[in-house]
């Protein structure tokens, strides 16, 4: 597949760079697709597009931009076979994970954006004074690889919903999702230059949106060190940031919790996606008279597994996304070993039998929180159980961690359970295994971020405060 063209004011048009980029299936190795690699006179063109959208589309009622809102999230589930086979081959998650991750949840999240668009309020009165929420401008969008279309319903629905235009900047390693997700944008009848799309690299196409003096916020989802790089280039122009950074988030395990249903839960959670999933509970908690306990309910989890083909119906672990994905996985993983974590099952080696792809075994280790697998957002099928002295060693432990995105507490009462979680320096906790819920704030403390995402509290993140009379 060749994806020769960027989308700018509902037009397919040349990259001005004629040089593209490949795409690479990450169970076979193999290319499967070339997208352009657009340049800084893309972005341009695109700002420049979103710009003379944005007083038109700004002055949309609620109900307008609801209905194109709606509209996208049905077209995208006309073709949710098509978008689930397209990023099982980008990214490799099972086909029948990734119906539900890939596909069903970005168009859930849609529908919950308009839902929570209705509950905005607008305008308020403060004494004489109009408190009147206005669109924040024109959105460069920047999003993830690892739940591509996820990420981008999540910062352009937020986006349009607040009556912002965007510029989106798709990851280049998963991007085939956001030249679907624009095709149906056109056809959901978005007006000219609403939503536009600039494939490319960060250092080329990011770094030009950022610092682009017609973009007025900047929402990503990346690593730390991107975070640093956008808030340094986006201080230039005295921008809105919104960024996603990621986690090393813990699973707390108290007595009095069902430690083998908290244990069971809480390595799915890990192994999600390959472990590529920025809340994954890789930080196991646990008493340290029930370690052996812990130990063996993990490492059954773990050797439950099925890895192979992510388009076979049967697969429930697929590979992790890019070769330097792969290299860093597996040496992190040598890292634990090498500083005495002991080895419950996995390890650095290729799976059975899997000697193509970016497969990394399920691996499971018990080591103190000071390893580097203990500190280190690993991104892959791994996780650490740690064993603490009382309650107040596992609230200790659980902050010890420059990150703070997600994490969980299990205990006898969710009363307890919740008075734990108010102590732990993180941005959303579960309590004895409740669902996420996509219309609470989605966010982190420390280097897991700034700003929130989903329901009302993803739409604020677009707004500006007005004050009239």
């Amino acid at each position: 597949m060749k994806r020769e063209s960027i989308m700018i004011g509902n037009e397919w048009v040349p990259s001005t760079n004629a040089e593209t980029i490949g795409v690479v299936n990450p169970a076979t190795e193999e290319e499967i697709a070339r997208i352009p690699a657009g340049g800084s006179a893309d972005v341009d063109r695109a700002v420049d597009a979103a710009r003379a959208a944005f007083d038109g589309w700004s002055q949309t009622s609620v109900e307008e931009r609801a209905t194109l809102l709606l509209r996208l999230a049905d077209i995208l589930e006309e073709r949710s076979d098509e978008l689930t086979r397209t990023m099982v081959g980008e990214i490799g998650e099972p086909i029948t994970l990734a119906a539900i991750h890939q596909t069903a949840a970005p168009i859930a999240h849609l529908r919950n954006t308009v839902a929570a668009l209705r509950e905005v309020e607008f305008d308020q009165r403060i004494d004489d004074t109009l408190v009147h929420r206005a669109p924040a401008g024109v959105v460069g969008a920047i999003t993830p690889w690892n739940v591509p279309l996820l990420m981008i319903a999540m910062k352009v629905g937020a986006a349009t919903a607040a009556g912002c235009t965007v510029v989106l900047k798709g990851t280049e390693i998963a991007p085939l999702s956001s030249f679907l997700f624009a095709e149906a944008a056109i056809e959901a009848g978005f007006p000219a230059g609403v939503i536009n799309l600039v494939s490319g690299t960060g250092p080329v196409v990011g770094e030009a949106l950022v610092a682009h003096g017609g973009i007025d916020v900047v929402s990503l989802t990346g690593s730390v060190r991107a975070g640093r790089r956008v808030m340094e280039v986006a201080s230039q122009g005295i921008k809105r940031v919104s960024l996603e950074l990621g986690g090393k988030s813990a699973n707390v395990i108290l007595d009095g919790a069902d430690l083998d249903l908290a244990v069971t839960t809480g390595v799915k959670d890990a192994f999600r996606n390959s472990g590529q999933v920025c809340g994954g509970l890789t930080r196991v908690l646990v008493p340290a008279s029930r370690l052996r306990e812990a130990e063996d309910a993990a490492v059954a989890v773990a050797q439950s597994y099925v890895i192979g083909d992510p388009y076979d119906a049967g697969t429930t672990l697929g590979p992790v996304a890019t070769h330097d994905q792969h290299v860093r996985v597996r040496s992190l993983i040598r890292s634990g070993i090498n500083e005495g974590a002991r080895l419950l099952t996995g390890g650095d080696e290729a799976p059975d039998g899997l000697d193509r792809g970016y497969y990394v075994r399920p691996t499971v280790f018990t080591g103190s929180n000071d390893l580097t697998i203990a500190q280190e957002e690993i991104f892959g099928p791994v996780v650490t159980i740690i064993p603490f002295r009382d309650e107040e060693d596992a609230v200790r432990i659980a902050n010890d961690s420059k990150y703070g995105l997600a994490g969980a507490v299990w205990a006898g009462d969710d009363d307890h359970a919740r008075t734990v979680a108010k102590r732990l320096r993180t941005g959303r906790v579960r309590i004895n295994g409740s669902p996420i819920n996509p219309r609470a704030p989605h966010g982190g403390f420390k280097l897991s971020g700034l700003g929130r995402e989903n329901g009302v509290y993803g739409i604020e993140e677009f707004l500006e405060y007005q004050s009239i009379g």
